[in-house]
């Protein structure tokens, strides 16, 4: 569901550590790159703030977004891809930039897009009790 334009966000029935956990395994088992993961309220908390449950997680393949990175520079703006794991008060948020909206962002080819989409069935993948 769209949010926000170019933002999908998808609601899961895991807990926010579940959820981080799963997509951790999925990136693993697609021998993708888990470049980091931010616990941003633990950040927050750091320097004396509250923030609802929220991680990002960094992730993709650097033989995927090379090419792109090499075809359109400012691309890296976007890669490597990045998923916002939040608690809303009532469910978990699966949050994202939509591959459709990066690859008209930077005017990528089909070829070079088609990599990007499978961040859909990634987080689909999270959807699963």
């Amino acid at each position: 569901m769209p949010a926000g334009g170019d933002v999908v966000t998808k609601h899961g029935a895991r807990t926010v550590a579940e959820t981080v956990a799963s997509l951790v395994e999925l990136i693993r088992a697609r021998e993708l790159r888990l470049f980091a993961l931010i616990d941003q309220r633990e950040e927050a908390r750091s320097v004396g703030l509250e923030l609802r449950d929220t991680v990002l997680v960094l992730f993709g393949s650097p033989a995927a977004g090379t090419p792109i990175m090499s075809a359109a520079p400012l691309a890296a703006l976007d890669l490597p891809l990045k998923v916002a794991i939040w608690d809303d008060g009532v469910r978990t948020c699966i949050s994202y930039v939509s591959p459709h909206a990066i690859a008209e962002r930077h005017h990528l080819s089909p070829d070079l897009a088609g990599p990007l989409a499978g961040l859909d069935a990634i987080t689909d993948a999270l959807l699963v009790a």
